[in-house]
């Protein structure tokens, strides 16, 4: 696309990994410069939510007539909601020098990068391990037998996804927090150029047999 003078840094990884909090400490080392991309959504606003901050909450309607008007550059329905990244969110935040971090799916994220190759740069959040990220979901209070199933079967098949894909993806180790921040600021002023291979992609590997090894990450429960 041309006339996105601006980096998309965009941020995929499973629920519980730690992208929110990795955004937050990138942006706060140069918040002039740098900003979430708030995308819409359909799903209830939470009570600690605000409608511009955290999401544009929107009806079903509402966000149905911006898709149909080709107003999303990326849009998905995830457990029933709508989610997408509009196109004048984008062209807000895309200014010279300015760096948009967004926090979506893997298929949103290829669609981006599909749209705006010279500016998209793809991190992978990676957990130390399987068992630690399922730690840090049930640590969190918040999640259900059911709920805990369907998150690890999204990142089950996330990471299958990463491993097929060609794009040129960064993966980081979110296990010390400013080690992490610090190799996505890396990965800003040096995007890859290439699909992701040599230990990042073996630690994908090790990270994905774990998952297929979790039966609560099975497709048949």
């Amino acid at each position: 696309m041309i006339g996105i003078p601006g980096k998309l840094l965009i941020l995929v990884g499973p629920a519980g990994v730690g992208k929110t909090t990795l955004a937050r400490g990138f942006i706060a080392q140069d918040p002039s410069r740098r900003a979430f991309s708030v995308s819409h959504t359909t799903r209830p606003m939470r009570l600690s939510e605000r409608s511009g901050e955290d999401y544009w909450f929107v009806t079903r309607p509402q966000f149905e007539a911006l898709r149909d008007q080709d107003g999303f550059a990326e849009w998905a329905e995830v457990h029933g909601n709508l989610y997408g990244t509009s196109r004048q969110e984008i062209a807000r935040l895309s200014g010279p020098g300015q760096v948009a971090v967004f926090d979506i799916d893997i298929v949103g994220a290829l669609s981006l990068w599909h749209q705006y190759p010279a500016q998209a740069v793809l991190v992978f959040v990676m957990p130390p391990s399987w068992s630690v990220l399922v730690q840090r979901l049930t640590g969190r209070g918040s999640e259900t037998e059911a709920t805990l199933r369907r998150r690890l079967r999204t990142a089950r098949m996330e990471l299958q996804e990463l491993l097929a894909s060609t794009a040129p993806w960064h993966a980081v180790l979110n296990s010390d927090l400013a080690v992490a921040v610090a190799q996505i600021g890396q990965a800003v002023a040096q995007p890859a150029a290439a699909p992701m291979d040599g230990p990042a992609q073996q630690a994908v590997r090790a990270l994905l047999a774990d998952a297929l090894a979790d039966p609560r990450a099975d497709d048949l429960l």
